[in-house]
């Protein structure tokens, strides 16, 4: 005999190995019984949206066939009636962009789930062949195959604060920008800069309004300080806003409690985060905002450690940083971290460790509900009283958010805390407005003392670390805070 090969040369209708589809396109004797082996997978539909400005290119998956369904508008007539020409088991892919959370929105309740993806994710950076077509159709079958990792994507309120958030940058960008520019004037005219604190407040713009500069010099400075002045406004009415909002919120009010941090800060954070709730742990929150590491590591070598990974939002990163720098000037278990840290591996890494270690203590703050155990109060009144101040609240007046109640002398601007168990009839021993405020400062400050005296015994009885589990134990009162006690009683 000759040569048999070991594979069926049977027809490809009946060869096991052929697809399906092509099973399925045979004709069967009338009367045999057919079974139906389509499964709901089969029967749902991936889409693939590349979205542009003006258009979207529609690329359709349907029984594992490809095809291209041509371009709708990016309008929200046409968007709409694409979402109503869409069956409620489909799903839909895009990539997100700029207007790609509005897209979503419209088609969302129309179709089983909308996914919007990264561009880092797809791979469709890295291919040969780019186009609009390519691109939708490479959308569509990762999106079959269910290789798509979705982002999350925020709600109503979320998204007003980024936005409001972002307007805010940028305006302050542009107020930097105008008053480099200012600077440049100076350095062009060999200027010598005054002895002032601030060249921009009420002093120094006198005097850049009172200094001799050629026609041409005097222009730019005069556009460039109209340009401050309209920018202060717009930033002050942006951030009375956002402070609006942030009394409304327990979370925002539960994050200022940690010294250093203020509201936007703790709003940064919250727009980037979102829910807290949807992070298992402090590693998948500190991974979303990319402060962990990079790690290399093949074969038997052990793995080495690089740069944080700068994933995720860098604006939240920008603000736990800065937010950073403040809190590890304050005594607490922040500052022996840093200065452990710092000793090591320097300041630059010792910051960034630092501004990890906050994010961490944001999530045990958020998920357990409670308040810093090392927060100074009356820090936190002064922030929570400049809170209401900027969001438009009469001055002079009790602030029952911040629990204070100031009091204006008709003199000099000054204001300091009344004594509510004090009566009222009963005139001040000194008779001068200036003692009492000696006696709030002197308050002021045996605040400050008392959280060092436990921070320092803290420290003492417990170890260097920070301790955010449940099993970490509250700072309580000890002798040196009663001898304090006793000392002002």
């Amino acid at each position: 005999m000759g040569f048999e090969p070991d594979f069926s040369v049977a027809a490809p209708a009946t060869y096991p190995g052929v697809l399906r589809a092509r099973i399925r396109r045979c004709r069967l004797p009338t009367g045999s019984l057919v079974f139906c082996c389509e499964t709901k997978e089969d029967q749902v539909r991936a889409i693939g949206l590349d979205v542009h400005r003006d258009f979207c290119e529609v690329a359709v998956v349907e029984h594992g066939e490809v095809t291209s369904a041509g371009r709708i508008e990016t309008t929200p007539a046409a968007l709409e009636l694409f979402a109503g020409s869409l069956g409620p088991d489909d799903r839909v892919a895009l990539e997100v962009t700029g207007n790609a959370w509005e897209i979503a929105r419209l088609i969302e309740p129309h179709v089983e789930r909308v996914l919007v993806v990264s561009p880092s994710d797809t791979g469709i950076r890295q291919a040969r062949a780019k186009t609009d077509r390519l691109d939708a159709r490479a959308l569509a079958k990762l999106l079959a195959s269910g290789s798509l990792d979705s982002l999350w994507m925020p709600d109503e309120s979320t998204r007003a604060l980024r936005r409001r958030l972002a307007r805010r940058s940028h305006l302050v960008r542009a107020r930097t920008r105008a008053k480099n520019e200012i600077h440049a004037c100076l350095i062009r005219r060999l200027v010598t800069r005054p002895k002032l604190s601030d060249l921009f407040g009420l002093a120094g713009r006198q005097w850049l309004s009172e200094l001799e500069l050629p026609v041409e010099e005097r222009e730019t400075l005069d556009s460039c300080m109209r340009q401050i002045e309209f920018l202060d406004e717009e930033v002050v009415e942006v951030e009375r806003v956002i402070a609006l909002e942030a009394l409304r919120s327990a979370e925002v009010r539960r994050l200022m409690s940690v010294p250093g941090v203020n509201v936007i800060c703790a709003s940064a954070f919250l727009a980037a985060v979102g829910d807290i709730r949807r992070f298992k742990g402090q590693r998948q929150l500190v991974g979303y905002l990319g402060l962990d590491p990079r790690v290399r590591q093949s074969g038997t070598a052990p793995a080495s450690h690089g740069h944080i990974s700068r994933q995720g939002s860098a604006p939240a990163r920008h603000a736990l940083v800065e937010a950073s720098w403040s809190a590890v000037r304050q005594p607490g278990p922040l500052r022996a971290f840093y200065e452990r840290i710092r000793v090591r591996r320097g300041h630059q890494v010792a910051i960034v460790a630092s501004a990890r270690k906050l994010a961490c203590l944001f999530w045990c703050l958020l998920t357990r509900e409670e308040d810093y155990a090392y927060a100074q109060p009356s820090l936190t009144r002064k922030k929570l009283r400049r809170l209401e101040l900027r969001a438009g609240a009469p001055k002079g007046r009790s602030s029952p958010a911040s629990g204070q109640q100031t009091t204006r002398c008709e003199g000099p601007s000054r204001s300091w805390r009344a004594r509510e168990s004090r009566p009222t009839s009963a005139p001040s021993p000194t008779g001068s407005p200036w003692r009492s405020a000696g006696r709030a400062r002197t308050r002021h400050r045996d605040a400050h003392l008392k959280a060092d005296l436990t921070a320092s015994s803290a420290t003492r009885h417990q170890s260097q670390t920070l301790r955010f589990s449940s099993s970490s134990t509250t700072p309580t009162r000890n002798l040196a805070q009663e001898v304090l006690i006793d000392k002002r009683t």
